[in-house]
């Protein structure tokens, strides 16, 4: 199957001062178009970082990372923001949600910064929030929506651009078990219907057990690959 994720020999390394931390050490990863894999380890493993790197948010010390087609190494501040835009969507424990907006208004502001029309915009966004099953809460501010709700409006935020990758930084972290249980539900059908190739972090085994594949990162070394049984996308 095709890669969409290909990293070679990736390092990351942060600086205080004159001292070196290495984070991550010559990793090498692939991953399928379609593919769900959980990136799992203690804190400081590496996880996230990675995770930063692949979505384009930071930048590696070492190596080549390829990620839709596009050497990230290549493309400078502007250009990996555009690309950012066009291939990622970004799920969050915390949601990100603006307050003073409506989840409608919240599941838009990416569009915004699209040449998309009025009616356009608004046709995505109600598919969006109707693949999150928030059509009844268009209107309703953060505060007054659950934790679960809240999640899947930012969910449905991260989706309304269509991307290609959707990459979720411990998205059941704040939620209760059932809540929790309902968002990873969410992003497996996201994967298998729709075919969303999905990067998820997370210390929580039930919540990485959607997912099927398991990497699990020890001192900014991949240290092992677990198969989970799951079906592909359709």
């Amino acid at each position: 199957m095709e890669a969409i994720i290909t990293c070679r020999g990736i390092a990351k390394s942060y600086y205080r001062g004159a001292l070196e931390i290495p984070v991550l050490q010559g990793l090498d990863l692939e991953i399928p178009r379609g593919g769900y894999y959980a990136l799992m380890g203690p804190s400081g493993s590496g996880k996230t970082t990675l995770l930063n790197l692949i979505a384009g948010i930071d930048r590696p010390t070492g190596g080549s990372l390829e990620v839709c087609g596009y050497q990230l190494n290549d493309l400078d501040d502007d250009e990996l923001a555009g690309w950012r835009a066009l291939h990622m969507g970004f799920i969050f424990q915390n949601y990100n949600l603006v307050p003073v907006l409506s989840a409608f208004e919240n599941v838009e502001l990416p569009l915004l910064l699209t040449t998309m029309g009025r009616r356009e915009r608004r046709e995505r966004v109600m598919e969006a929030l109707g693949l999150v099953n928030l059509l009844d809460r268009t209107g309703n501010y953060p505060r007054q929506l659950s934790g679960g709700q809240e999640q899947r409006v930012a969910i449905a935020r991260a989706i309304v651009t269509e991307p290609e990758i959707l990459v979720a930084d411990e998205p059941t972290g704040a939620l209760d078990a059932k809540n929790a249980e309902e968002v990873m539900a969410l992003l497996e059908h996201l994967n298998q219907a729709l075919g969303k190739t999905i990067l998820l972090v997370t210390h929580d085994p039930k919540a990485a057990h959607h997912a099927r594949v398991q990497i699990h990162l020890e001192k900014g070394v991949l240290e092992k690959t677990i198969e989970v049984n799951r079906p592909g996308p359709a």
